[in-house]
C-alpha cells in the first residue's frame, strides 16, 4: 500500500486496521453480542468509507458498495451463515460487474488459464469440502459467485498482486469456513486463519482498486 495513501487518509485506513487487528484478539469473547458484531463489521466498513472518499467516479462507488456488502456480511454472518453469505454473494455480483467494466486490454494465455481455474475450481473445491452436509448445495452455489469474483478480479486491469491476490485470499478464507462447518478442521484453527486471510484480502482489494482508479496510467501488474 503506498505510504502516501496511509498518511493522507489515516482516519479511514488506520481505523480499519485498528478495528480488524483488535477484533482478532476479542473475536471469541462469549459475551460479545451486538457490540462484537459491530466491531467485526468496522474493519471492512472503514475500508468502504476509504473507497468512497478516496476513489473517483462510478467504479469507486462500485468498490465502496462491494466493501459495504462485505461489512454487512461480517455482521450478519454472526447471526446466520446463510444471511451473511447472501450479503457476500450480492457483493460478489457487484464486484464481477466492476471487474468486467475494467477488463485488461490484453490478457495472456496464462492469465486466462488462471482465471478459468479460479472460476471452475472455487465452487468445485467448496462442494467437495461441504459435502455431505445438508446444505452443501448452497455452499456450492455461493462459491460460483465467489469464483466468478476471483476470476474476473485476476483478469481485470487492477494489479494482480494486490487485487488478484486479495481475491484469492478471500476464496481460501471461505474454503476454511466450509471446512470448519463440515468439521474437517477444529474451530480454533478456523478462528486463527479465517479472519486474517479474509481481512488482508479485502484490504488488498480496496487499496489496489482505489489506487488504480486514482492513477489509471500505472501498470496493472504492480
Amino acid at each position: 500500500m503506498p505510504k502516501r495513501a496511509l498518511s493522507e487518509h489515516r482516519p479511514y485506513l488506520l481505523a480499519s486496521l485498528a478495528a480488524a487487528v483488535s477484533y482478532y484478539f476479542v473475536q471469541d469473547d462469549p459475551i460479545g453480542g451486538i457490540w462484537l458484531m459491530a466491531w467485526k463489521g468496522a474493519g471492512v466498513g472503514f475500508l468502504a468509507l476509504y473507497a468512497a472518499h478516496r476513489g473517483k467516479g462510478a467504479d469507486a462507488a462500485l468498490i465502496a458498495l462491494v466493501l459495504a456488502f462485505g461489512a454487512l456480511g461480517d455482521i450478519f454472518i454472526q447471526i446466520s451463515l446463510v444471511a451473511g453469505g447472501a450479503l457476500f454473494g450480492l457483493g460478489h455480483l457487484v464486484a464481477v460487474w466492476l471487474y468486467l467494466r475494467n477488463r485488461r486490454e490484453r490478457t495472456t494465455g496464462s492469465q486466462k488459464l488462471a482465471g478459468l481455474a479460479l472460476f471452475v475450481l472455487t465452487p468445485a473445491i467448496a462442494a467437495l469440502i461441504a459435502y455431505p452436509q445438508d446444505d452443501w448445495q448452497i455452499a456450492a452455489i455461493y462459491a460460483v459467485l465467489l469464483g466468478a469474483m476471483a476470476a474476473t478480479a485476476w483478469t481485470s486491469r487492477f494489479p494482480r498482486y494486490r487485487v488478484g491476490t486479495g481475491a484469492v485470499l478471500f476464496v481460501v478464507s471461505d474454503w476454511i469456513i466450509f471446512a470448519r462447518e463440515a468439521g474437517s478442521i477444529p474451530d480454533a484453527v478456523g478462528s486463527w486463519l479465517i479472519w486474517p486471510m479474509y481481512y488482508v484480502g479485502q484490504f488488498l482489494i480496496a487499496t489496489g482498486v482505489v489506487q488504480t482508479l486514482r492513477h489509471p496510467k500505472r501498470r496493472a501488474d504492480i
